[in-house]
């Protein structure tokens, strides 16, 4: 099972899927504006490569910036207030911080030499303008490429503007062999067609097509998938019929945006009327989809569900659709402006709201799918399932809390993924959603319950124990009210786990008490029973109780261990670490820490992490390695103020790591201490782990029993 990475300093940047041809001197161009200004915008009609040309500069100039190259999509955000989250979350920040997403991300940028890509901009035009300048404002080493249909007009911008492809003609006495629109369509057309060549004979028709499309990229790449069926002369006469339609057309359209339409609708005339219906409800699906969903959302009137797999595979060999295969199966996607074209036609079916409502209940029942799974040996599959589905999912909640009479929908399907929100590193955005979902839900409900308490949680991992409470409280109030004791349950453990985090102990072993003996027939292992385990251990620490706190985590990871949970499996081993660190047991101390940190990995627990790689300084500096300590502490310090706050805020963690920080001084000297610790601060993630782990060979099992 493959660790997920955490954070990448090369970047995040997408395959190049297909060649890229020509553009030499655009390219040319482009690397040295980037060179000479920090914001420059790609400008140009759909269709003509915006996003293709500025990834293929951001893979030439990569090396160019030492700490990556980044990518984020902005193409289904309709949110303005969304940008600055979801750059953050394309960054790889985990929005564990109560603090805004603009503090998160100009800290995180800080003196970071970073390249970031921005594509399709044009329809946030105004939160994207802003958003850059306050970003090139604060963080010295920031490059943006961003890629819009128009000027973001932001200070400090340079416009370059991508011109169609030139067509044969364009240049007197230039060989059309060597033109670059030719070449695209030939590349384009050997790939479907590998017996397609150049040659004297057909030079002249293709010459001829490139022109009719105006040079664009897009319409050319269409054009040449009907190389399959067609001759270059069949596909001129079926392209001239098409314009000839165009008559029509509104005389206020740019001429090349008509051809681009053209294009696509002759493409799309060219498809059965099975496939046409396809591509207008696959619209509906934000990045990538699977065949699974695209069966649930997309089957009904007039498209049997056992047809859907070879209608996809049609609409792949047209180059309709695209097909990229992951570990965990082929993922389809729709081109932003093919996908536009399907959203007009599904509009004109009158099937948006139909179709959007299919696409929200599929994500529903996967969220609750998800959840009942959650405690169970699949529980990595699942993390990594529903972040592949995270676009989609902020689709399906776009539409509960936008659409009258969905905001309870909407609850649910917020509710049913706590543990995307606490467990994967995405609890800003998991808050901001059910803040808005509860605003539109006011009455007492067992849904709006379930949420508050999940909102309760949420506040917790990101160490705003005032909201904790808050959220905990209303949630028991108004489960008395509705008859929810479940919810009571969830709700006391709820603010036992805020007592903790205050070190209010008493309270805390009470409240949890109470949770661990309702949950104790097996019921609501997570969030009900086992974290509650693992607190009131923790809890029993800081009473200086580790015997105790022993007894009761070995209990807690014999239960993970059947049932094959892995994520609080890894608090309970971390907390019996901190355990034996107390009982002066330090190489099972180090073990047992180095072992959480490993299964944290597979989960970028940020959270687990950040408190892992603090207990293992502290046992370093047992050890009698102060400068490896401070070096491990200065990384998790940088780490935690990208992703909450540091240490949750909780006295007895900010205490220990005091403690630590004087011992280091007092060892090493203030100087050497602040060098180690300020060498640790420019570690990523992964090489922070890294470090944390040393040596330590990795087990043949991460997941058998220690």
């Amino acid at each position: 099972m493959a660790t997920p990475s955490g954070w990448r300093r090369e970047g995040n940047l997408p395959n190049e899927l297909t060649s890229f041809v020509g553009r030499t001197r655009l390219l040319t161009t482009l690397r040295q504006r980037l060179q000479e200004h920090r914001l420059v915008t790609v400008t140009g009609i759909g269709g003509v490569g915006k996003s293709r040309t500025a990834l293929r500069i951001a893979h030439m100039v990569r090396g160019q910036f030492k700490d990556g190259v980044w990518f984020a999509d902005l193409a289904r955000l309709q949110d303005q207030g969304m940008v600055r989250h979801t750059i953050t979350s394309a960054l790889g920040i985990a929005d564990q911080s109560p603090r805004s997403a603009d503090e998160t991300l100009v800290e995180w940028l800080g003196d970071r030499e970073i390249l970031l890509i921005i594509d399709t901009c044009e329809h946030l035009v105004d939160a994207c303008a802003a958003l850059f300048e306050d970003l090139l404002s604060h963080a010295p080493g920031l490059t943006i490429l961003a890629t819009s249909r128009q000027s973001l007009n932001a200070r400090g911008e340079y416009t370059v503007t991508i011109p169609p492809l030139a067509v044969p003609g364009d240049a007197p006495g230039e060989n059309p062999f060597t033109n670059e629109a030719v070449q695209l369509f030939a590349a384009r057309a050997g790939a479907v067609l590998p017996s397609f060549t150049l040659d004297e004979h057909n030079i002249g028709p293709v010459s001829e097509l490139c022109r009719r499309l105006d040079g664009i990229p897009l319409a050319i790449e269409l054009a040449a998938v009907r190389m399959r069926a067609l001759s270059v002369e069949q596909i001129l006469a079926l392209l001239a019929d098409r314009f000839s339609l165009l008559a029509g057309a509104s005389r206020t359209a740019l001429p090349r945006h008509q051809t681009l339409r053209a294009a696509i609708g002759w493409s799309h005339e060219l498809c059965e009327p099975a496939e046409r219906l396809l591509w207008a409800r696959l619209s509906v699906f934000a990045g990538d989809f699977e065949l699974d969903a695209a069966r649930y959302v997309c089957a009904g009137e007039n498209l049997p569900g056992e047809g859907i797999m070879n209608l996809i595979s049609s609409l792949v060999e047209k180059s309709i659709l695209l097909s990229d295969g992951t570990p965990s199966g082929h993922r389809y996607r729709l081109i932003d402006t093919l996908r536009q074209y399907g959203e007009e036609w599904l509009d004109k079916l009158g099937e948006t709201d139909a179709v959007r409502e299919r696409h929200r209940d599929y994500y529903l029942q996967l969220a609750i799918r998800g959840e009942e799974a959650w405690s169970g040996p699949r529980q990595v599959y699942w993390y990594v399932r529903m972040r592949h589905e995270h676009d989609n999912v902020r689709v399906a909640l776009d539409y509960c809390l936008n659409r009258p009479g969905e905001a309870e929908a909407g609850l649910r399907l917020l509710s049913s993924l706590w543990f995307m929100w606490v467990a994967c590193g995405l609890a800003r955005e998991g808050r901001l959603y059910l803040e808005k979902a509860l605003s539109l839900v006011p009455n007492p409900s067992s849904e709006r319950c379930k949420a508050l308490w999940v909102l309760s949680y949420i506040h917790s991992s990101q160490g705003n124990t005032k909201g904790a409470i808050e959220a905990a409280e209303q949630c028991s109030s108004d489960a008395v009210r509705v008859g929810d004791s479940g919810a009571v349950i969830l709700a006391t453990k709820m603010l036992g786990t805020a007592a903790f985090l205050q070190g209010d102990l008493q309270k805390a072993s009470a409240l949890l008490g109470v949770a661990i003996e309702f949950h104790k027939s097996g019921r609501e292992l997570n969030p009900g029973l086992l974290p509650s385990i693992v607190e009131l251990s923790m809890v029993l620490l800081m009473q200086n109780d580790p015997a105790e706190a022993e007894v009761l985590l070995r209990d807690c990871i014999a239960v993970c261990t059947q049932r094959g949970e892995v994520w609080l499996r890894s608090y309970a081993i971390y907390a019996l670490a901190t355990a034996f660190h107390g009982l002066g047991r330090a190489d099972e101390a180090m073990a047992h820490a180095r072992e959480s940190l490993r299964l944290k990995r597979y989960f970028h627990d940020l959270l687990g992490i950040g408190l892992t790689v603090e207990l293992i300084a502290r046992l370093t500096l047992d050890e009698g390695r102060p400068a490896l300590a401070s070096q491990l502490m200065g990384g998790g310090q940088q780490n935690w103020r990208a992703f909450g706050m540091p240490r949750l805020g909780s006295p007895f963690f900010n205490t220990e790591h005091d403690q630590a920080i004087k011992e280091c001084k007092r060892l090493l000297g203030e100087q050497e201490h602040e060098e180690m610790f300020a060498r640790g601060k420019k570690l990523n993630l992964d090489e922070l782990i890294e470090l944390a782990l040393g040596d330590d060979p990795e087990p043949e099992d991460p997941f058998s029993p220690i």
